[in-house]
């Protein structure tokens, strides 16, 4: 269940009281002050750059990325067609920017993990009850997912039960109790097993119910394996990596119950959870390289942005012989958007967190600092009423013709960010 959490009225906070100039700045406390009390004062901290990072992410969501088609609409061109390219999905394998909103959600989600986790630390919760918590909060988001998708629907037979909200809600519980469980360099060794035998078993073992028995024949099996860095070569290979013969559509297909988005296929599947649990292990390492208080500011950007392009790197070599897919979540696709995760949290970091530059971070902040209001709001309520109430009739008075999907767009945009500056001025958060 969502949760409505208000701020006393008595006491106005500041963004400096809630946002840290560093992770690890001494925080003012008074001399009686005992080191629990300092200890949950560091650990009610949170970066800003978190928040805005995630805010830009979302913005793309409530209309930003309307914005953008329909100015490059209004100015044709090689480059605004790349640009509008930018914000579609790709059918199949390949990248765009709009194949990262969702991953780069999930690794935010990873990052903040460790601070949350040291605060409830620091308040003195027992690690069952955190891990009580993180349960209650992965399955409730698989909830909340199925409901945005059916709405209050009781014919379970054919119901779609994959979603956004629930990939990210079981990726971040099982990230989250590995996260608590294991030390940092067993993270790393789980990961690098999960995302090299996931690219094994996709490539080398076909769907069953797609394909005849010779492919399942010893010879078959050898033939894939000589072709693993030649995938062009077979056709075999190039079957198992389509999205009627996955092994992933076949687990899916096979396990999960009502319908599938793709019929054959659903992008969050039951299958592509395992290396989304890797996409938001890789936000909380990285987040704890933020919380540390024993690394410096800038070895801490460094750190951030040198694995990231490491990272990134791997995730376009990795493509040339296991293509890059955000619907089957593949090992190439979560190095390649971690890496650019890392690198854009290393950026905002440094600029926001580290120089103290904050000011044009707000509008995103606003956004950012309530992610599920944004997600749930536009589906449960008709906000494009509210902006044709308000701006319907001066745009098609005042507007020419020309610029009027355009500000149409803009004024979509504009409600739903005045809408969360409202619940952000009043401290309102919807969280699980």
């Amino acid at each position: 269940m969502s949760r409505l959490s208000p701020a006393p009225n008595a006491q106005r906070v500041s963004s400096s009281d809630v946002y840290p100039l560093a992770s690890d700045a001494p925080l003012p406390s008074s001399p009686d002050a005992k080191p629990s009390d300092v200890r949950r004062e560091r650990a009610s901290k949170r970066l800003m750059s978190l928040d805005a990072l995630r805010g830009l992410n979302m913005l793309f969501i409530i209309g930003l990325s309307a914005v953008i088609v329909d100015l490059c609409n209004l100015c044709p061109g090689d480059v605004s067609d790349v640009i509008k390219t930018q914000m579609s999905h790709v059918e199949w394998n390949g990248i765009r920017h709009h194949d990262t909103i969702f991953p780069l959600f999930l690794f935010l989600a990873g990052a903040s993990f460790p601070f949350s986790l040291g605060k409830a630390r620091a308040n003195g919760l027992p690690t069952w009850r955190i891990v009580l918590k993180a349960v209650f909060r992965g399955l409730a988001l698989v909830l909340l997912g199925v409901i945005y998708n059916n709405g209050v629907n009781f014919d379970f037979a054919n119901l779609r039960y994959g979603s956004v909200l629930g990939h990210i809600g079981l990726g971040w519980m099982f990230a989250a109790l590995l996260f608590m469980s294991l030390r940092r360099r067993w993270l790393i060794a789980l990961s690098a097993v999960v995302l090299v035998g996931y690219w094994l078993a996709l490539v080398l073992i076909p769907a069953p119910d797609v394909n005849p028995p010779e492919a399942f024949t010893k010879a078959a099996f050898t033939e894939r394996c000589q072709n693993l860095l030649t995938p062009e070569k077979s056709e075999s290979i190039q079957k198992n990596l389509s999205m009627e013969g996955s092994l992933v559509g076949y687990v899916d297909r096979s396990v999960m119950p009502g319908k599938l988005y793709k019929k054959v296929h659903d992008p969050e599947g039951f299958a592509s959870t395992l290396p989304a649990i890797v996409t938001a292990l890789l936000g909380m390492l990285f987040g704890s390289v933020l919380r540390s208080d024993k690394t410096g500011e800038y070895r801490k950007v460094l750190t951030l942005i040198g694995f990231g392009v490491l990272l990134t790197a791997l995730g376009g070599l990795w493509n040339e012989v296991f293509p890059i897919n955000k619907n089957l979540w593949n090992s190439s696709f979560v190095c390649f958007v971690g890496g650019c995760s890392a690198i854009a949290l290393g950026v905002f970091y440094l600029i926001i967190d580290v120089w103290g530059l904050r000011r044009w971070a707000f509008a995103f902040v606003v956004v950012g600092a309530n992610p599920l209001a944004i997600y749930l709001g536009r589906k449960f309520f008709d906000l494009n009423h509210t902006r044709d109430f308000f701006f319907g009739d001066a745009i098609t008075r005042f507007v020419p013709e020309t610029y009027q999907t355009l500000a149409t767009s803009f004024a979509g945009l504009l409600v739903g960010w005045l809408i969360l500056l409202w619940l952000y001025r009043r401290r309102i958060y919807i969280k699980i």
